[in-house]
């Protein structure tokens, strides 16, 4: 599948990094704000040998449409930040690219342009798009169910610059229903994201911890969800979607 990569700070690089390590995409381009490192491939950058062209642009000197029309791909995938999606999601949707979004925070109008997107093309949409972190929300899921009485909290710790709390935390509580407000949010040097549920049962708690270690974390998880929506039909989807069948144990 030809991949095309719409942002290039840190954790998109981390995520070129592990595209370029699969045999099974190739990643044509990334497009960036910036004119650094302009017209330059991503193995370059890298300094790893790829027959992967992995080019490089900038928005402001080639437009989507132009980008689009001379490398086609099959995967849009979005790292770059909450109004991206209006750049580049109408010329792909006419073009029926499917759409991967990693956007941690989306506002309603945004939103509703992913539905809108959602009936021309296949879109998927995760505030937190690593797999470890979605399988926490699974299970967390699960045992509130179980124990709807349950004490809970929900913490999240990132690096110190990130604003805002998590949109993961934000997801986690909405899920447990748990005001959002009652979120803790840690920020102190470069922790990478680390998300803990707290169940309080009488005389017992139970601590669901998800950490990523490196960004590349976003990468593997970027890679499962492409292989996921490769054959799915057009609509919006979550992590939730791709991940219920594995949840279905054999009787």
């Amino acid at each position: 599948m030809k991949i095309g990569l719409i942002g290039f700070g840190k954790t998109g690089k981390s995520v070129a990094s592990v595209l370029l390590e699969n045999k099974n995409f190739c990643l044509e381009w990334v497009l960036r704000q910036s004119t650094v490192l302009e017209h330059r491939s991503v193995p370059e950058f890298f300094g790893v040998p790829s027959d992967e062209p992995g080019l490089i642009y900038s928005s402001s000197k080639t437009t989507i449409k132009e980008l689009l029309d001379k490398h086609p791909v099959d995967v849009i995938i979005d790292f770059s930040s909450s109004l991206g999606i209006h750049t580049y999601g109408e010329a792909a949707a006419q073009r029926g690219i499917k759409i991967i979004s990693a956007i941690s925070h989306y506002k309603d109008k945004e939103l509703k342009l992913l539905k809108e997107l959602a009936i021309k093309t296949t879109v998927f949409w995760s505030p937190n798009i690593t797999l470890g972190v979605n399988y926490l929300l699974f299970a967390a899921k699960f045992l509130k169910k179980i124990a709807p009485w349950v004490d809970i909290e929900v913490n999240e710790e990132h690096f110190k610059l990130k604003e805002g709390t998590s949109g993961t935390a934000i997801k986690i509580a909405e899920a447990l229903d748990i005001e959002k407000e009652s979120i803790n949010s840690v920020r102190a040097g470069g922790i990478v994201g680390k998300h803990e549920v707290i169940f309080g049962f009488p005389y017992q708690t139970v601590r669901l911890i998800h950490e990523s270690i490196s960004r590349e974390a976003f990468g593997t998880g970027v890679i499962f969800v492409t292989e996921n929506i490769e054959n799915k039909a057009i609509g919006l989807y979550n992590f939730e979607d791709l991940l219920a069948p594995y949840f279905q144990l054999d009787k």
